[in-house]
This record gives C-alpha cells, sequence and structure tokens, in this order.
C-alpha cells in the first residue's frame, strides 16, 4: 500500500446525503476476489444510463469534463453507509481517490478505507458547506491534504483542521494494512512460538 504523506487534487463534488455502498459499487459486481478492476463500475447506477455501463449519464458529476481527472471526493452526511463491504474502498481506490471529505462516515466503511490507503477527512458540516461553495464557484479546483498537519487547503486563508486516530494516521502514513501492521512484530511473533514450543510441547 502507497504510504499517505500530502495530497493534492481535483476536488469532485458529490452533493449526496447517506451514499450508502450498494450505490458506491452495485452488488452485481462483487464476484471478483481482486482489488482491481471495480473503478469502472464506481457508482454505476448513477454514472450510466444502461445496465451494462456503455452510455454515461452526461449529468452525473464524474461525467462533467472537469471533474474526471478528480482524485478527491467532497460528499455529505454518513457517506458510505449500509452494508460492510470492502469492494466499495476498492472501487473509489481504483478509480483514483485519495481523499474523501464529509461530515460523517460509516465506522465499518472509515476503516475499510483506512486499510486501503484512502484518508477520510471529517469536517463540520459548515466547513462542508464552505468548500461545497468553492467547488462551485471554480469547478476543477485544487485541495491539498496535509495528513502530518492534519490540514486541508485551498485557496489562500483557506485552511480546515481535521482529526484522525493516531493509529488509522501511522498506518496510513506508512502504507499499512492490518497484515503490514503485524508483519512489523514477525521477530516478536517467532520468538513467542519458539519459546512456547519449548514450554508447552504438547501444543505442537
Amino acid at each position: 500500500m502507497e504510504p499517505f504523506v500530502t495530497h493534492t487534487g481535483i476536488v469532485v463534488p458529490l452533493d449526496r446525503v447517506n451514499v450508502d455502498t450498494d450505490a458506491i459499487i452495485p452488488k452485481q459486481f462483487l464476484r471478483k476476489i481482486e482489488r482491481t478492476g471495480f473503478g469502472v463500475h464506481l457508482f454505476h447506477e448513477w454514472r450510466y444510463l444502461d445496465y451494462a455501463g456503455t452510455q454515461e449519464n452526461p449529468d452525473f458529476v464524474l461525467n462533467k469534463p472537469e471533474y474526471r481527472e478528480g482524485t478527491i471526493l467532497l460528499s455529505r452526511d454518513n457517506f458510505g453507509c449500509g452494508s460492510s463491504r470492502e469492494h466499495a474502498p476498492w472501487a473509489l481506490a481504483d478509480y483514483g481517490f485519495r481523499v474523501i471529505i464529509a461530515p460523517s462516515f460509516a465506522d465499518i466503511f472509515y476503516n475499510n478505507c483506512i486499510k486501503n490507503g484512502i484518508l477520510l477527512i471529517t469536517l463540520k458540516s459548515e466547513e462542508i458547506n464552505e468548500l461545497f461553495e468553492m467547488v462551485w464557484d471554480s469547478p476543477g479546483i485544487l485541495l491539498t491534504a496535509d495528513l502530518e498537519r492534519q490540514i486541508v487547503s485551498g485557496r489562500v486563508g483557506n485552511e480546515y483542521h481535521f482529526n484522525i486516530n493516531p493509529f488509522g494516521k501511522y498506518c496510513l502514513e506508512n502504507g499499512l494494512d492490518q497484515i503490514g501492521w503485524t508483519q512489523q512484530f514477525s521477530e516478536k511473533i517467532s520468538t513467542y512460538e519458539k519459546r512456547l514450543k519449548q514450554e508447552r510441547p504438547w501444543l505442537g
């Protein structure tokens, strides 16, 4: 997983509340077990006019020219609610999103995103409103997310501080998912297993 330090990207304004994981990646695309290849199906039912995904919906934000290269998603309350499918952050990451900003996130979705290298930033509703206004006034505007300083910045004078739990921050900064975090302690685990075999050989 790529370490997260800072990221600057185009902001995509998805002005919807309660965006659930079925909207992020519909159930018919969950048959794959790899983490790649889901980006083309991201927001499938909003993004396309047909089931096959061959006709783009010109009114959907990701299909507008100024947002096609977006890597920062701006949305509303309760983003990522619904099922616990990890395919949702897989689809977002595969499309190219590195940062999602909203007033609140579903807990399981939040943790799944951290495990997949996506920084979720929670801001106050009034700050989210300011960001939406900024993006609507200047489509294609860039924001920078600085994880070390825990700051989102845009135009001069526009800075927003965000909180993140220390463990999530450590994993993102070091590019670690749960397996990678555990592997840091492989030597201690091996030492413990050897000692355990000596002390309790009947367990082996």
